[in-house]
C-alpha cells in the first residue's frame, strides 16, 4: 500500500465532519451534477456515482431526491466549484475546495480563517503544483475475486494501484482516468460504494505536536464552512 493509501487513511472519517454538513455537502454536489449532466442518473455518470456515495453515507432518499428537484427548479442556486490556495503556519501548503453560490462571500470567509490562524491566503497556482490530483473508488468486494488479475486488467485504465481494505476494494488513478474507470466497473458489475477526488502531496513537512496543534486550527475552521467540500495540505 503506497503514499495514496496512507495519505487517505490519515484523513478517514475527518474528511466531511457531523452528518448534518456531510448531507449539505453532499446535496450541494448532487446540484451541480444535475446542472451539468441532468436529472436522468441513467445518463449522468457524476450523479450515479453521487447518489451511491450518499446512500454509503446513510443520506436519506428524500434529500438525495430534493437536491435534485433543487437542481431542476428555476429558483434554485448556481453553485459552482471554486478552488482556493495558500500557506498555514510552518510553510503548511494549503488547498480549499468549494462548492459555493456566493463566491465574494466564499473568500471573505476563507481569507478570514487564514489571517485568523496565522497563515495567507494565495493566488491560483500557488499550491496546487504541490500534489497529484487522483481519483478513487470504493469498491463491493465479488466472492472469488482475483485481486491480481483485476489489478493487471484495470492498469489499462491508468491504475495507480489497488488493495483492499475492510473487505472493500479500493482504487486509485489519476484524475483523468476517472471516467474509464468508472466504466470499466460498471460495465463489468462491480458494485461503487463511493468515489472521491484526491490531492496528494509530493512531500509531507513533519511539525512538532505544538505546531501541528495549531496548523489543525486553521484545518478545523476551514473544514467546518458549509462552502467547502475538501481541504488538502502538506503536513505529515
Amino acid at each position: 500500500m503506497g503514499r495514496a493509501f496512507e495519505f487517505r487513511k490519515a484523513r478517514k472519517l475527518k474528511r466531511w465532519g457531523n452528518m448534518a454538513r456531510t448531507f449539505t455537502k453532499l446535496g450541494k454536489e448532487i446540484e451541480i451534477a444535475v446542472k451539468a449532466g441532468g436529472p436522468d442518473p441513467s445518463g449522468n455518470p457524476r450523479l450515479r456515482l453521487l447518489i451511491q456515495t450518499a446512500k454509503s453515507e446513510n443520506m436519506p432518499k428524500d434529500n438525495v431526491e430534493r437536491a435534485i428537484k433543487r437542481a431542476v427548479s428555476k429558483d434554485s442556486a448556481d453553485y459552482k466549484d471554486v478552488v482556493y490556495e495558500g500557506y498555514a503556519p510552518y510553510g503548511i501548503a494549503v488547498v480549499v475546495e468549494t462548492a459555493t453560490d456566493n463566491p465574494t462571500r466564499t473568500v471573505a470567509n476563507v481569507r478570514s480563517y487564514f489571517n485568523k490562524y496565522g497563515g495567507s491566503l494565495g493566488t491560483t497556482g500557488m499550491t496546487d503544483f504541490l500534489f497529484d490530483r487522483k481519483c478513487t473508488f470504493r469498491v463491493a468486494m465479488k466472492e472469488g475475486l482475483n485481486m491480481e488479475d483485476l489489478e493487471l486488467e484495470l492498469i489499462d485504465y491508468g491504475l495507480d494501484e489497488t488493495f483492499v481494505d475492510e473487505n472493500e476494494i479500493v482504487i486509485y488513478a489519476d484524475f483523468q482516468n476517472f471516467g474509464p474507470i468508472q466504466k470499466y466497473l460498471e460495465e463489468n458489475k462491480f458494485e461503487i460504494k463511493s468515489f472521491a477526488f484526491e490531492r496528494i502531496p509530493h512531500e509531507t513537512k513533519e511539525l512538532s505536536p505544538e505546531q501541528q496543534a495549531e496548523v489543525e486550527k486553521l484545518l478545523e475552521r476551514l473544514e467546518e464552512d458549509d462552502d467547502v467540500t475538501n481541504v488538502f495540505h502538506t503536513m505529515r
